[in-house]
């Protein structure tokens, strides 16, 4: 029998009432982790040597899982992606996988990724590209690819990830599964790969929004190892879904949901932006209210270049610690130079070196003024149109990306869609929580929505999120089935 395919709180049922045991399931995850890595190469490491867990009272408990590779694990390989770190075994847990074996979780894989989270197709890895389980010609998107995958192909209810470009949201939406960053600081990032410090979250992906809700609500609060957590005790993200979204005033930017923006759109972007419209109208015809509303599109047209600036500039000082004299094999040379140079030549991949080299520029005395604080300033001007939107309204809708996942031959984006591809970084710009849900398919393959929520008000977010997907029927999608 199969049991990955059920949810959380299934599995849990079915563990208390004795009719499956730790061991059956993490026998079937590390199966089936085997199965998925032959056809779609989601793993880095599959943890064969992993203990079954013990069934006790929380939910998660006995539960198998996975963790993006950015994630430390104490004893298990942790490569960040990165040939730099192939042979990195951190003596150290991230704290949110602490916290999840505090709840007995069982940490089962380490999933494939951008290469130290650099990049958005889950192309880039140093153990090559993660083929999509809907069809292995297309990408998962990243840089959360692998955790993506092996949740909608059925290897285990939920995986790990971090969102510092809508790199959990975006691989939901390639996967038709949930991918939730929530506000910014929730988690701890402890033990977790820096890349963008002011824009990096830690995220779950999961085949239903509960699901989602259960694992964040076990890995938030606070943490004295990283400053920018908060007290999350009035929270409670499981215990606030019950779906009733009478009152909730919602809102879609028409800039980014209607096609006259998108002149050369073609067919499949047009279907995309169509299945959208049609979610906001079933929304509206269930008496829930979606306003039209609209941002200045210059803002809009801008993310991408100030995400590009200071994600260079903030990755290239976190990179810094890549030396392959503290951790990580070391470099030849006769000195401490020329070893530091030899390890990042050998170790690092072209488009982390392409990053090093442009957040190097701006951060220059010289281009800082142009560059650097210039997209500071693009940024807070962004984040303050969003927040004028959350004044009036509790959530904003929006199409995730440009449509359903793309070719593995063609990872170029699609010129003039730039705004509605990049519309996801908004989130993290300004620390929003954030949620894509599965909307539909596309010539066949999932596509997604992503709703956006103001800080701190995460139980909100989540519970229209649960309320929406109960009106859909996406929730629980295994890679093949359910179109």
């Amino acid at each position: 029998m199969t049991y990955m395919t059920r949810s959380v709180e299934e599995l849990h049922e079915l563990l208390v009432k004795g009719e499956v045991s730790p061991k059956e399931l993490l026998d079937e995850a590390l199966q089936k982790s085997h199965e998925v890595q032959e056809k779609y190469n989601a793993f880095v490491t599959v943890v064969d040597g992993a203990e079954p867990g013990e069934a006790g009272e929380h939910v998660l408990s006995a539960i198998p899982y996975g963790a993006e590779d950015v994630y430390s694990t104490k004893g298990v390989l942790t490569t960040g992606g990165s040939k730099a770190l192939y042979d990195y075994v951190p003596f150290f847990n991230a704290a949110a996988i602490d916290r999840l074996a505090e709840a007995g979780a069982v940490l089962a894989g380490k999933t494939t990724m951008d290469e130290f989270g650099v990049g958005d197709t889950g192309t880039t890895g140093h153990n090559g590209k993660v083929r999509n389980p809907w069809d292995p010609e297309r990408m998962c998107g990243g840089s959360s690819a692998g955790s993506a995958c092996a949740v909608t192909a059925g290897v285990y209810p939920f995986a790990l990830g971090t969102d510092t470009g809508d790199s959990v949201r975006k691989p939901a939406a390639y996967c038709g599964i949930v991918g939730y960053k929530p506000t910014y600081g929730m988690i701890s990032r402890n033990g977790v790969f820096a890349g963008v410090s002011s824009m990096d979250h830690c995220g779950v992906l999961a085949r239903s929004v509960a699901d989602a809700a259960i694992v964040a609500d076990t890995m938030k609060g606070p943490d004295i190892d990283d400053m920018t957590t908060w007290d999350t005790a009035d929270i409670h993200l499981r215990d606030a879904l019950d779906g009733d979204l009478a009152g909730k005033k919602l809102c879609y930017v028409k800039e980014l949901a209607d096609p006259e923006y998108y002149p050369a759109a073609d067919e499949t972007l047009k279907a995309h932006l169509a299945n959208f419209m049609e979610k906001v109208e079933m929304l509206r015809a269930k008496g829930i209210r979606v306003d039209e509303v609209s941002v200045d599109k210059a803002l809009l047209e801008a993310v991408p270049s100030v995400y590009a600036v200071i994600g260079c500039a903030e990755a290239t000082s976190n990179l810094m610690a890549i030396t392959g004299l503290i951790f990580g094999p070391r470099g030849e040379g006769r000195n401490w130079v020329e070893q530091f140079k030899d390890h990042r030549t050998k170790g690092l991949g072209s488009l982390v070196k392409r990053k090093i080299i442009a957040g190097s520029y701006v951060l220059k005395d010289e281009n800082q003024e142009r560059y650097f604080r210039s997209a500071q300033r693009g940024r807070r001007m962004i984040v303050d149109a969003w927040k004028e939107l959350f004044k009036a309204y509790d959530a904003v809708l929006q199409p995730a990306g440009t449509g359903p996942a793309k070719l593995l031959s063609n990872t170029e984006e699609t010129p003039g869609t730039e705004m509605l591809e990049h519309a996801g970084l908004i989130a993290d710009f300004g620390g929003f929580p954030s949620i894509t849900i599965p909307d539909g398919f596309v010539e066949g393959l999932p596509v997604g929505m992503t709703i956006t929520g103001n800080i701190y008000d995460d139980e909100t977010l989540l519970n229209i999120a649960y309320g929406i997907e109960g009106m859909m029927d996406y929730k629980g999608q295994i890679a093949g089935e359910g179109k």
